[in-house]
């Protein structure tokens, strides 16, 4: 300040971005870091609001974007299934019901009484994500939280969000693994500066990203 400089910069993460998600489309969000992926995911979430324009969603969102971001450390694996499932919008009713397919996914049954700040990342994300997915949803979220956990987790993991595509349930991804997006999205949105670039099907936007 004393030197006249300007102490802050203006960045538009993203620019002039306009799209519709038609109910049952699963659709990825594809780009290099920075492009604007997670921004717009966000946005999508009501994480962030635009700050020009609007956005209209239609239904449930869930948000696997920070998964396990509303668990306490102090709190038993069994506390926190409850306390997540309420930040993600279920009832105690709701919670109740699905309650032993959450745990029995999760595959951590004998720690559930734990408290989660002794579990390991892997036991963490485990339950972290069997919450998320199974929320009562019809539209959601994913940011690269399939990178994490070991591998036949993953498998499952990707079974189960085909599962919820085939019943009809709206996804919108982001991820790195590009044969895994052309495999799961039937469509593909390009970002490059915070702008779409290429709107169509998936195996397209993956060649075009390549290239």
């Amino acid at each position: 300040m004393i030197r006249g400089k300007k102490l802050t910069t203006e960045f538009h993460a993203l620019d002039g971005v306009s799209f519709q998600i038609a109910e049952g489309e699963a659709v990825a969000l594809l780009g290099f870091n920075g492009s604007g992926k997670s921004t717009l995911l966000k946005l999508i979430s009501g994480v962030l609001r635009p700050d020009a324009g609007r956005v209209l969603t239609r239904g449930r969102v869930a948000g696997l974007i920070e998964v396990g971001a509303g668990f306490h450390p102090d709190l038993s694996g069994r506390e926190n299934i409850y306390l997540n499932a309420a930040i993600l919008g279920m009832s105690r009713r709701e919670t109740d019901a699905r309650f032993d397919e959450i745990v029995e996914f999760s595959e951590i049954e004998q720690f559930l009484d734990t408290e989660v700040k002794h579990y390991s990342s892997g036991m963490f994300l485990r339950l972290a994500f069997s919450v998320a997915i199974h929320t009562e949803q019809d539209i959601l979220l994913i940011d690269e939280i399939l990178s994490v956990g070991d591998e036949p987790f993953q498998q499952k993991c990707l079974a189960r969000i085909r599962e919820l595509h085939s019943a009809g349930k709206t996804l919108v991804v982001v991820s790195h693994d590009l044969d895994m997006v052309a495999g799961l999205c039937d469509r593909g949105l390009l970002l490059k500066g915070g702008r779409v670039v290429f709107d169509g099907p998936a195996t397209a936007a993956v060649e075009r990203m390549r290239s």
